[in-house]
């Protein structure tokens, strides 16, 4: 896949007061991400190629994509497929990027999500009011071994953008 074309979206970096192998272990293991993104089970084939998913409590996948790059513990890129239909075909195929790097007694994990093409203000708000809580109940639950319970709804700027792309939303 040539990621050359990809352009960041959304751009998010913090500072957790932990090691990047930890940090790492984090972002692509299912036995954390269920407590600080939202319930969601990350499940992550170390290898490029390799699948990557993110399941709902349920068990239902959420988000599927695959490995584009794989440098343990400095870099993780994926594709990022959300599962409703008619998203991928509308938006693109999106991709998250996390890099890590030491930065002192910290880790600096920058996130991005990258697309292929313009993306409006109003969808990527999705991404830009999500990112944010995702990433710090991650520092949360590694500085502190809890992460917070933040309420998360989609923005509706972002919802009526879909809409208008003719995309359905689950539950309509």
């Amino acid at each position: 896949m040539d990621i050359s074309k990809y352009k960041p979206g959304i751009v998010y970096s913090i500072y957790i007061a932990s090691t990047p192998e930890k940090v790492w272990e984090a972002l692509t293991s299912a036995e954390f991400s269920r407590q600080y993104f939202h319930g969601l089970a990350v499940e992550v084939d170390e290898r490029i190629g390799g699948a990557f998913v993110l399941r709902a409590p349920d068990g239902s996948v959420h988000i599927s994509g695959e490995v584009v790059e794989c440098e343990r513990p400095r870099k993780l890129t994926v594709t990022f497929n959300v599962n409703w239909p008619g998203l991928v075909e509308a938006l693109g195929v999106e991709l998250v990027r996390y890099d890590l790097e030491v930065a002192g007694d910290t880790v600096r994990l920058t996130m991005s999500q990258l697309h292929d093409r313009p993306i409006s203000d109003e969808i990527l708000s999705g991404g830009r009011q999500g990112w944010p809580a995702i990433l710090s109940s991650l520092k949360s639950l590694l500085e502190t071994g809890k992460a917070p319970s933040i309420a998360m709804q989609p923005p509706r700027e972002m919802l009526e953008a879909l809409k208008k792309l003719g995309i359905k939303l689950p539950g309509e």
